[in-house]
């Protein structure tokens, strides 16, 4: 992760998908940050979810598992001219903070990397107070609640399938979970949902593709994947061609849970 993260870090930054991303401005219209609260960014990348939510708190740590990244997300930081957020190199499943500490812990488009996303979460519900918030974007897989319609053998192979060439394209993607796996896994760990849906992510391919530096090869070998999709897959992330682009949709979860209070 370190090693391909590292090397388009750059990429990253300037990336309007983690920059602009709509998911962005709703994951902070649903929080309602208030101004006293000291906020966890994890796997920050460039910087972009910390950023967001820095005019409406008292304070943000930024941090990521790739020290190239924080460089990143403190050069924006910078350019923003924000004084209240600092980075900090930290592994999302072993968090170097004492319990208790966080109001909000967020994670934005980036658990689809971790090894061990059970641990992740237990992570995020240690360092967050009694009545703090978890803040989850990801893309999601195919599973019966976001392509309804198909038998679950074609959910799973589409899923199996769908994580293949997102492995393919960055070989440190780990794997998505379904929209239901988040909730049941959140929920284990002992935080309360208290609102999720799902975001449609339109992404055109070559830019896509281009981003993690696939060679002419790798991009055909995508291509053709989207292109010759099963049903279920194709139901899933919708290939069309605008304009000779091709063009494709990627799910996104956005899920705010809760610490309870004892």
């Amino acid at each position: 992760v370190q090693e391909q993260f590292g090397t388009h870090a750059a990429a990253y930054a300037t990336s309007t998908v983690h920059a602009e991303g709509a998911s962005l401005a709703r994951l902070v219209e649903l929080v309602k940050p208030e101004r006293h609260w000291h906020v966890l960014d994890i796997a920050t990348g460039a910087g972009h979810t910390a950023l967001a939510f820095a005019p409406h708190v008292a304070s943000v740590i930024a941090s990521d598992l790739t020290a190239r990244m924080l460089e990143q997300a403190a050069k924006l930081c910078a350019a923003k001219g924000f004084d209240n957020v600092e980075t900090a190199l930290a592994d999302a499943e072993a968090l170097p903070f004492e319990d208790a500490r966080f109001d909000l812990a967020t994670c934005r488009i980036a658990p689809h990397h971790f090894p061990d996303i059970p641990t992740f979460v237990a992570e995020v519900q240690r360092v967050l107070k009694p009545g703090g918030s978890f803040a989850l974007v990801d893309n999601i897989e195919p599973d019966a609640e976001s392509t309804p319609g198909f038998v679950p053998i074609e959910l799973r192979d589409a899923a199996l399938i769908y994580n293949t060439f997102e492995r393919m394209r960055d070989p440190s993607h780990s794997r998505c979970l379904g929209m239901a796996e988040w909730s049941d896994l959140i929920e284990d760990a002992g935080l309360q949902i208290v609102h999720k849906e799902r975001a449609p992510k339109e992404m055109e391919f070559e830019p896509w593709a281009t981003r993690m530096g696939c060679s002419a090869s790798t991009v055909e070998r995508l291509r053709s994947i989207l292109l010759e999709a099963s049903p279920a897959l194709k139901a899933f992330l919708k290939p069309r061609t605008t304009n000779d682009n091709l063009w494709f949709t990627l799910d996104e979860a956005i899920i705010i849970a809760r610490k309870p209070v004892p």
